[in-house]
């Protein structure tokens, strides 16, 4: 035991994190082998750092799509008002420690190499997962920290997820799709019953989206809990106004009182519209609640999200002339809306470069894609990864045309080469496989 410790205190942060990578099963990574579904190991963990996760306030955020443009921007508004507010995120796209941030600052290399010195012995104990490990990581730093509020990201589901050890201000359910189906169920009832484990006693729920086979299961588990539940859907309607690539503007029309609310945002999806509203609605509700925010932290909180919390990967253009696109859409719901945006884009010709997770519908998603797009097919370095010859094979099929790159990078740059001036170039697929995009080189 001697020798690791003193190994361990020899460790720079690469080494720290490629010990983590290799030590504990990584979902994200491996995928269903890395799970353990139930709250044993986290709830271990806690209990021996003192219980942190009870000593900050929190807001619990779940979904199948959204739930981090929502954390984001909750955070931002947050951050905007005043409060100390930590932010915890999965999967980072780039620096692991973009899961874990205090006023938009990441957790420092030393904090995080730190914290894993002093629970190494832990970590034999308890076996946990690499999401356990950051977990406890996150509620350690931010107790340590003094945050006033975290806001919270599920990582899958809700019911058994790491995250759900606590007990928020709020919880939130953006919407739900057919998403992880082999761990959270086959219809959308089943998968909502997980997500509604997040709901607890006497909280407030905001649901984000109203849909006839899980408002059900919401209002259901609320009345059970004597939980107030709210559908942003049915307080707000929204309407796009204007849209760049580095900004929308939308309005939203109260469905009770006719009020209206102009905002614009940095995160410059379409499908942003419907977050806001979800956050909208949580922010007026914690406001209700006694928590002093103002209309001016609100604007200036949705407009400056990605400013002030370092949020990327979402309609995020990152060149012009082309315009290059990054979008971690990633499911059938995801890339659904994805569509959308593309059909409300203007471009000349459309390039996508695609990448996908073995363990996604990837022919449903396939099916959904535009043909006239040229396609460059490709995969990310982890073992979930779909190969690029069977993706490429599966579109093929389909009749997509396309070919195939050995990584992203590749892809983009074969592609920008051949793309005009006036053309949309977008990488979508996998968070993972955007994650691995060289920034440096294309941000104009």
């Amino acid at each position: 035991m001697v020798a690791k410790i003193q190994y361990l205190y020899t460790m720079d942060y690469q080494s720290c994190i490629e010990y983590l990578y290799s030590k504990l099963p990584m979902f994200s990574r491996t995928g269903a082998a890395a799970l353990k579904m139930d709250l044993s190991n986290t709830i271990a963990l806690c209990a021996a750092l003192g219980n942190p996760e009870q000593r900050f306030k929190t807001i619990h955020v779940a979904g199948t799509n959204g739930k981090g443009s929502v954390s984001h921007m909750l955070a931002s508004i947050m951050q905007e008002a005043g409060f100390k507010t930590g932010l915890y995120t999965s999967p980072h796209l780039t620096d692991f420690r973009e899961r874990i941030k205090i006023n938009g600052e990441m957790i420092s290399r030393g904090q995080v190499v730190h914290f894993n010195e002093n629970i190494m012995d832990l970590i034999d104990e308890v076996e946990p997962s690499f999401f356990e490990v950051t977990v406890a990581m996150a509620f350690d730093h931010f107790a340590k920290e003094g945050v006033d509020l975290a806001i919270v990201e599920t990582g899958l589901g809700g019911r058994l997820d790491s995250t759900n050890i606590i007990r928020p201000e709020m919880s939130i359910i953006t919407n739900i799709g057919m998403d992880h189906v082999q761990l959270l169920g086959h219809t959308l009832g089943l998968i909502a019953a997980e997500k509604a484990g997040i709901i607890k006693a006497n909280v407030p729920a905001v649901i984000g989206q109203t849909h006839v086979e899980t408002a059900a299961v919401f209002k259901n588990k609320a009345t059970l809990l004597d939980a107030p539940i709210v559908f942003a859907d049915a307080v707000w309607q929204t309407a796009v106004e204007a849209i760049t690539p580095g900004n929308i503007s939308i309005q939203l029309t109260g469905i009770n009182n006719g009020s209206l609310r102009k905002l614009n945002a940095d995160l410059a999806g379409i499908y942003q519209a419907e977050n806001i509203r979800t956050v909208i609605t949580a922010i007026d509700l914690l406001i209700e609640r006694g928590w002093k925010i103002k209309e001016d932290n609100i604007v200036k909180g949705i407009a400056n999200a990605k400013k002030n919390t370092g949020l990327h990967g979402r309609w995020e253009a990152i060149n012009t002339n082309p315009l290059l696109i990054l979008d971690v859409a990633h499911n059938t719901e995801g890339i659904k809306q994805l569509i959308q945006q593309i059909n409300a884009s203007v471009f000349e010709k459309l390039f996508i470069i695609l990448g996908m997770s073995k363990d996604k519908d990837v022919e449903a998603v396939i099916s959904m894609l535009p043909t006239q797009a040229y396609y460059g097919f490709t995969e990310a370095p982890i073992p979930r990864a779909l190969s690029t010859e069977d993706l490429e094979r599966m579109a093929l099929a389909a009749g997509l045309r396309g070919q195939s790159y050995p990584d992203v990078n590749t892809a983009i740059e074969h592609t920008m080469k051949i793309a005009g001036a006036n053309d949309l170039v977008l990488v979508c697929g996998s968070v993972f496989v955007v994650g691995e995009v060289d920034r440096e080189k294309w941000f104009q």
